[in-house]
């Protein structure tokens, strides 16, 4: 028998400014969380990755909003992040920190596209800041994105997707200082000329056009409709990893750049995590390691993640690309954005210490912004929760009780037709292909529902049982505390159903409050 596919789940990592909030979770963690899980159970070779990403330059300017320093707050960031991961079950193989071995790993990444001749040194106009002599970029600089004309940061429009150059903002202004006077200078940065992949672009994104949800779709359509940038690789600020080229001394990695050798760290991390020893942090994502790489995010990383890195791949050569992208909308709190600069958040950790988190993660799967905004209340997951899940659920075990201690009982050949079903409609949803978070939580509610309304007799009680073990099974990956006391030494997914005979055991039943 041939070894599985290795499948590599990355979820990248949150800028080190901050806890994790519900709207992180309900988006790409989460997702890649189950999506790892079920691959597992289902009998895949699995590695999962995250982490924290430490060099944006928003840790700059939100430390100074705290009256931090960024060094302290990206390290107490990355505690939090791991701790809130941690709290709602949340449990990646890999996860990146920054260090030594991280740096070493993003400087030889740039390194080689530097050695093969990509990159190309040009005069690129960024917003200057005479007063204090600073150029600025991403964070340090705000005004209305040219293709959609919403306020906001440079780099990546969280409103359309579009990367935005700092000297394409319209009426740009400092976030630091906003009364100081910008004015736009040229500086010779390096750039990678996306517009020399174009070819190769449009063929990559045309076998992905499947798979990918309407807003990358939309966005990868309007990018290739138009010239593509040359996009920096480095940049003239202080705050990120010192460049290593002599043509470009005193500037640094830019950031938003470091997607591909940040998701090669993370993916060794994990593998030396379940026991691998690599060679080096790549090994992993060359084609003829004949890994699938499967990524989640939210929709306004696309050009980052799905964009530059798939033309960095291609630059470099010899690498797989991407499978697949799994990418959300916002989480909004109480019909508004999460905010943490105006105390509008729940964080993971705050709501794990008052419910059982295998009902945050229904509830959060329920409503997860899969292809829209969607929105969390307190209210709405308590009436949620106790009615599509926490009562049905212990109705269910209330009937299986009455049949353990009687032994093994028959399963008919209709509940093993009935049970590949139940198989089929949660690989619907929780295959990587075309996986969804909601898709799986309503299949959850359907198939929990059907065993609700069962009126179980002598005739057909083992059929019941029977069903109601692969029902546990294949919601394992999102209730993870009610399987691991269900199934405690053994949650494997079967890759059909065959059992003609099964031995009820007394289900555990699900609390509504937590500890």
């Amino acid at each position: 028998m041939s070894a599985p596919e290795r499948t590599l789940v990355i979820a990248p990592g949150p800028t080190a400014n901050g806890d994790l909030h519900l709207g992180h979770l309900a988006g790409p963690f989460l997702a890649a969380d189950v999506c790892a899980r079920y691959g597992r159970a289902a009998g895949g070779d699995v590695l999962f990755g995250t982490g924290v990403h430490f060099t944006q330059n928003y840790i700059v300017t939100t430390a100074r909003r705290l009256g931090l320093s960024p060094q302290d707050l990206r390290v107490r960031s990355a505690a939090q992040v791991e701790q809130t991961l941690a709290a709602v079950g949340i449990e990646p193989d890999g996860f990146v920190r920054f260090g030594d071995r991280y740096v070493k790993t993003v400087r030889h990444f740039f390194e080689r596209l530097h050695g093969l001749g990509r990159l190309r040194l040009k005069a690129v106009p960024f917003p200057y800041a005479p007063r204090t002599g600073e150029y600025l970029t991403d964070a340090y600089v705000r005004g209305g994105c040219p293709v959609c004309l919403a306020d906001g940061c440079a780099g990546l429009c969280e409103n359309c997707g579009h990367w935005i150059a700092s000297g394409d903002l319209t009426d740009p202004r400092s976030t630091l200082h906003p009364d100081d006077p910008v004015e736009l200078r040229e500086q010779q940065v390096l750039v990678l000329p996306l517009e020399e992949y174009r070819e190769a672009l449009t063929a990559y994104f045309a076998r992905q056009s499947a798979t990918m949800r309407p807003r990358l779709a939309q966005m990868v359509e309007e990018i290739l409709a138009r010239p593509l940038p040359d996009y920096p690789l480095t940049l003239p600020i202080s705050w990120g990893i010192p460049a290593p080229f002599p043509e470009v001394a005193g500037q640094v990695l830019y950031a938003d750049a470091e997607t591909i050798a940040w998701s090669m760290h993370t993916t060794a991390l994990a593998a030396e995590q379940r026991g691998a020893v690599l060679s080096a942090d790549d090994e992993l994502w060359f084609s003829e390691a004949g890994a699938k790489v499967v990524y989640f995010f939210g929709s306004d990383a696309g050009f980052a993640f799905a964009v530059v890195g798939a033309a960095m791949l291609l630059a470099l050569g010899d690498y797989a690309l991407p499978e697949h992208f799994v990418t959300n909308e916002f989480y909004e709190l109480e019909h508004d954005k999460f905010s943490t600069s105006r105390g509008h958040v729940v964080t993971g950790r705050q709501l794990a210490a008052e419910v059982p988190r295998d009902l945050i993660r229904f509830y959060l799967a329920a409503t997860g912004p899969d292809f829209q905004r969607t929105n969390f209340t307190r209210g709405a997951m308590t009436q949620v929760t106790g009615a599509r899940l926490v009562q049905p659920w212990n109705r269910v075990a209330d009937k299986a009780a009455a049949w353990t201690g009687r032994g093994p009982l028959p399963v008919s050949e209709r509940s093993r037709e009935a049970a590949a079903r139940i198989l089929e409609r949660f690989e619907a949803a929780f295959g990587v292909r075309r996986f969804s978070l909601t898709a799986g939580a309503f299949t959850l509610c359907e198939q929990l529902a059907r065993l609700d309304r069962w009126e179980v007799t002598a005739d057909d009680a083992g059929d019941f049982c029977h069903e109601v073990d692969l029902f546990l099974r294949c919601a394992a990956p999102l209730l993870i505390d009610l399987a691991a006391e269900a199934l405690p030494d053994d949650r494997r997914i079967p890759a059909r159903p065959y059992a003609t005979q099964f031995t009820p055991v007394r289900l555990p039943r699900l609390a509504e409050t937590g500890p």
